[in-house]
C-alpha cells in the first residue's frame, strides 16, 4: 500500500506516527526516513530508541530550507534520503517505510516526483511507504491507495504561541 498524508494542516508526521506504533505492536518492523529535519530534538526521536523495532533516520540540517534557492547540502541530503528509502525497500527488511516530509522535499524542488514514482514502481507489495507532508506533487496521486488531507481549521501559532516540545517537536 502507499498512504499519503498532506495539507495544511497539524497532523500528518503525527499520523504516521501512530500508524508506526500500531504496526509496532504488532511486531512489524518500521523505518521513518525524516526530510529535511536534523539535529533537532524531536520527542520521535527519543521514544523509537526506546521501542523495539522502530527506526529513524534523518537527512537534513537543523536549518530551514529556503524553498526559493535551497542550499546544496539540502539537495544533497534529500537525495541521500531517498537513495535510503530505495535500499530499505529493496531490502525488504522493513514492512513500512515513512517517508516524512517527503512531499515537501519535492515541492522545493530536492527531489523529483518521477523518482518517488519510481520507488512507488519498484516496491514489492509487501512493503507500505507511508508519505507524509504539505504539498503533495499531483503526479503522486493515482499511485497512492490512501490519501489523507489534514485542512487547518484553527492553530494556535496565529495567536502567536510558540512551538512546544512534545506538540511540535
Amino acid at each position: 500500500m502507499i498512504h499519503i498524508y498532506t495539507g495544511n494542516g497539524k497532523g500528518k508526521t503525527t499520523a504516521a506516527l501512530g500508524q508506526a506504533m500500531r504496526a509496532i505492536g504488532h511486531g512489524l518492523k518500521v523505518l521513518m526516513i525524516q526530510f529535511m529535519k536534523g539535529k533537532i530534538n524531536y520527542g520521535e526521536l527519543e521514544a523509537a530508541k526506546k521501542l523495539p523495532n522502530f527506526t529513524i533516520e534523518q537527512f537534513g540540517r537543523p536549518d530551514f530550507v529556503n524553498p526559493e534557492n535551497p542550499d546544496e547540502e539540502d539537495i544533497r541530503l534529500a537525495r541521500a534520503g531517498l537513495a535510503r528509502a530505495s535500499e530499505a525497500v529493496d531490502s525488504r527488511k522493513y514492512d513500512i517505510v515513512i517517508l516524512d516530509e517527503i512531499n515537501v522535499a519535492a515541492n522545493f524542488g530536492l527531489i523529483e516526483s518521477a523518482d518517488i514514482i519510481a520507488l512507488f514502481k519498484r516496491k514489492s507489495a509487501d512493503v507500505t511507504l507511508i508519505l507524509t507532508g504539505r504539498y503533495m506533487p499531483e503526479e503522486l496521486e493515482p499511485y497512492a491507495d490512501l490519501i489523507t488531507e489534514c485542512r487547518e481549521v484553527r492553530h494556535y501559532f496565529n495567536k502567536g504561541t510558540k512551538a512546544r516540545e512534545g506538540f511540535e517537536y
